[in-house]
């Protein structure tokens, strides 16, 4: 659970950085302005912070990954802690590659989206640590929880393509207009059949809620960008309601990796 909050947290100081155009705050790297401690000005903070917080990341999940190979004798516990771990390392990689050149668009939204994979992998990860909610399998369409994965990471990618310039708007809203009934039918679905077993119908009404705030976020960040559009530099309503549709985002994409983790019920190794 440590790890999960933690890697929520990097994707809002990540969302930060893009957000105010402090990616290149800081021009080397793995030192910040040749120092271990640059000096914390201007958009030189939100970077360093970022970097920081990269770093305890990979400690936590470094520890998590040694932790489940230890104590866990689930073969695929061990594998997603072990995958966790990976796209920690993956991003770290991808983070210095991005200052290395300059910052170009492809490895910018795979870095984004490893950060979202990241978090998706830590929540699974933190829910099979408990078993009696993996107990029982749902009597549910046992493909619509992972298909609504699926579209929200799809959706997740377009958003980071459309924050770093490298696509338009059109392919992020056209793809919510898939994402968004996929995700309504995998928690319609357990609420049609489980509204009595609570274990089931919060995640899916947490899904539910999340998905409807993910909307109104988005209006509102793409709102707030298009009124300060001309504006000298980022102004805070945009940044922070571009912050929040992220840390949303992640909130809705993981509500979904729970959901069909419990639907589809506990493997036994």
């Amino acid at each position: 659970m440590l790890a999960a909050l933690l890697t929520l947290v990097l994707m809002a100081a990540g969302a930060l950085v893009t957000s105010t155009e402090s990616a290149l705050a800081i021009p080397d790297w793995p030192l910040a302005w040749g120092r271990l401690i640059p000096p914390l000005e201007g958009g030189i903070r939100y970077e360093f912070a970022h970097r920081i917080l990269a770093a305890t990341v990979t400690i936590v999940t470094a520890t998590l990954a040694f932790r489940v190979q230890t104590d866990d004798a689930r073969r695929w516990m061990r594998a997603l802690a072990w995958s966790s771990f990976g796209t920690v390392m993956a991003q770290a990689l991808l983070g210095g590659l991005l200052v290395k050149l300059v910052d170009p668009k492809i490895l910018a939204v795979a870095h984004a989206s490893l950060a979202q994979l990241c978090f998706g992998l830590t929540v699974a990860v933190a829910l099979g640590t408990y078993p009696e909610l993996l107990a029982q399998p749902a009597k549910v369409n046992r493909w619509a929880a992972p298909l609504a994965v699926a579209g929200l990471f799809v959706q997740i990618v377009l958003g980071a393509a459309l924050r770093h310039h490298a696509l338009g708007l059109a392919s992020h809203i056209g793809n919510a207009a898939l994402a968004v009934p996929l995700a309504m039918w995998a928690a319609l679905g357990v609420l049609m059949h489980h509204m009595e077993e609570e274990k089931l119908r919060r995640p899916a009404v947490l899904l539910l809620c999340l998905v409807a705030a993910e909307l109104f976020l988005g209006f509102g960040a793409y709102t707030a960008r298009q009124a300060t559009a001309d504006y000298p530099q980022p102004m805070p309503a945009m940044v922070w309601a571009t912050v929040a549709h992220v840390v949303a985002g992640a909130l809705t994409f993981g509500a979904a990796v729970a959901l069909a983790m419990m639907v589809r019920g506990q493997r036994a190794s």
